[in-house]
Formats: C-alpha cells, structure tokens, sequence
C-alpha cells in the first residue's frame, strides 16, 4: 500500500509513459479515432465519468471549471458513481495510477478533479481542498428562488 499515491492524468491520444504504472480512461465516452486495439490502457470507469448533461453543460469552458468542480463532486456521491471512486483509490494505493481523457484541456477536466480526489488527504479533510469546500445537501428541497440557470430548462439547483 501506498502511502502518497502517485496519480498523474494525460491525454489517451499521447504515448504511454514507462512510469505510468494502471492506465484508467475516466471518460464517458469512447475517444473519437482512437481504435480500442491501440488505446493502450488497462481500464475503463464509464461510470466515474460526469453525467451527459453536466458534461454538456460545462463544455470545457474555464470560467465554468470551478462550478463544473462542485457539481462533479456531488455527482461522484451517487452509489455507481461512488462505487468506480473507491476502485480507483484501490488502485491508487497500490502503485502508480495515470487517469486518460480525451479532452485537449486535461487539466480543467474531470480527471483532474479526480487526481486532486485521489492525491490529497481523505474526503472532506482540509489537506483536500478539492472536498473541503462546503456542498449542498443533495437531498435538501430547492425553492425556485435558489435556481440559477444558463440553461433553460436544463438547470441545476443551485444553493
């Protein structure tokens, strides 16, 4: 077991590292042009991926990142969500763990968000800033005043 676990996120596109150690794709979908023969990876998690539509919504625009950053969080409590996290710190603390996305932007991507998850002290701590911000109560009834849309009828409740 690892005490600091080494992640790094790269690009699937781009040449495997000798140091890579368990190359995960942590994308939702399939990269495009990238036959499975030569993706070079050993998992995929689909399922730790951002829903469809926070992913469409957040469309990789930086001013975003912040609000994609606590959305994902929340969406990373949901069980099969929470389920492909824990398998991902398995293999984190068991050697070398580099996350693969296909974005162009890798480091204001979900991998990103997982890599500081996954680096960082234990969930909610202060040395994990990422988890340390205070988010919503998931369960907690929304009144149509804490709605804040861009998106039309497409919008997340917003506290």
């Amino acid at each position: 077991m690892v005490d600091n676990p080494t992640v790094r996120v790269r690009r699937v596109y781009d040449e495997p590292h000798p140091d890579d150690g368990t190359r995960v794709l942590v994308d939702r979908l399939w990269p495009r042009g990238m036959p499975k023969t030569l993706a070079r990876l050993d998992q995929w998690y689909p399922a730790v991926a951002p829903s469809t539509r926070l992913r469409t919504w957040y469309h990789h625009e930086p001013e975003r990142f912040d609000e994609f950053t606590r959305r994902y969080l929340d969406e990373l409590t949901e069980p099969d969500r929470a389920g492909a996290l824990a398998d991902l710190r398995d293999l984190a603390e068991n050697g070398p763990l580099t996350l693969l996305t296909a974005t162009k932007a890798a480091d204001i991507s979900q991998a990103a968000v997982l890599e500081a998850l996954l680096t960082t002290g234990p969930a909610g701590s202060p040395d994990n800033p990422v988890t340390a911000t205070e988010r919503p109560d998931p369960t907690a009834e929304t009144t149509p005043t804490q709605l804040k849309c861009d998106l039309g009828p497409d919008c997340y409740p917003r506290q």
